[in-house]
């Protein structure tokens, strides 16, 4: 969720979201903006949730339709999201329907309830809880979201915000072709056109980005974090079992424990392995962004270990 190129990617996922929003003619559905609750999906999910946490806190509801104690808690949270009146989004999901946001939360269990402040995830609960609980839970994101300077309102954009986004330049055609493919879960074709975006640009930071964080979510597809971190435990020296595990928690949000596996890991190897170990680890600053001060951090610790 704090991965840089999932930032970049959320102005891109914004504007397919106002096209998807426009009405037959072209006026816009009620959105983010007009509503404290709202039902997110992959394909959106960067520009309603990422986005939208720089000013408010999103409380993620991970929920499914055979589930009887979702049915249970959706409710409580959606009057409680109508109390609160804007103080923070309520994102309801379908992990039957998003399978991949109910891996990058690592939902063992539903309901499972999350928040995201300033694009960081932030645990709140498991389970059906009464609302006098839930209302604790809500109290404690609001101190927290304030303390990190987050204490925006939904309904506190200028009106004038729509117009302008709107007059937003186009993505350049291949990163629009890159998104589009994500949007409909081919990143395979994704990876392509990013590739053919720094083959024609080479300093195009953003394509790189967008092919980091790509190749990311495809070597992640299936993976099972709890059967990884086994292996990983089991082979602490074996490069691609504490790789699986570090990608595994960038893709969680567990950025510095993924950062500080790696720099061990690159410790207690040497020849190849070390070499297979340290250049991974820098693809995957490349992901998070050279200026982030854990990254920062990081490359000290690598130095450190490498020599």
């Amino acid at each position: 969720m704090s991965l840089r190129g999932a930032v970049d990617l959320a102005a891109v996922a914004a504007q397919s979201q106002r096209r998807q929003q426009a009405g037959p003619g072209g006026g816009a559905a009620r959105g983010p903006a007009a509503g404290v609750v709202v039902d997110v999906t992959e394909a959106d999910f960067q520009a309603v949730v990422v986005e939208q946490s720089m000013t408010v806190p999103v409380v993620i509801d991970l929920w499914a339709d055979w589930c009887q104690p979702c049915k249970q808690l959706s409710p409580v949270l959606e009057r409680l999201a109508e109390e609160y009146g804007g103080q923070f989004l309520l994102a309801k999901v379908d992990v039957d329907a998003n399978p991949r946001l109910g891996q990058v939360f690592q939902a063992q269990s539903i309901p499972m309830v999350i928040a995201v402040v300033k694009g960081q995830p932030v645990p709140l609960f498991q389970g059906a809880l009464p609302e006098q609980q839930v209302r604790a839970y809500l109290e404690e994101l609001l101190r927290v979201a304030a303390a990190n300077g987050v204490t925006g309102t939904l309904d506190a954009a200028p009106a004038g915000d729509a117009e302008q986004q709107e007059a937003e330049p186009e993505l350049p055609p291949l990163h629009q072709e890159a998104y589009e493919a994500i949007e409909r879960d081919d990143l395979p074709a994704a990876a392509a056109a990013y590739e053919q975006a720094l083959a024609q640009n080479p300093a195009d930071e953003l394509a790189r980005a967008g092919r980091a964080q790509v190749a990311l979510l495809l070597r992640t597809q299936g993976a099972d974090l709890e059967s990884a971190r086994a292996a990983a435990a089991a082979a602490p020296t074996d490069p691609q079992a504490q790789i699986m595990v570090a990608d595994l928690d960038v893709l969680g949000g567990h950025v510095e424990d993924a950062f500080a596996r790696l720099v061990d890991a690159v410790r207690v190897t040497a020849g190849d392995e070390r070499d297979r170990l340290r250049a991974h680890l820098v693809e995957l600053f490349e992901i998070v962004g050279p200026t982030d001060p854990r990254v920062v951090a990081a490359r000290r610790a690598l130095t450190s270990a490498l020599f």
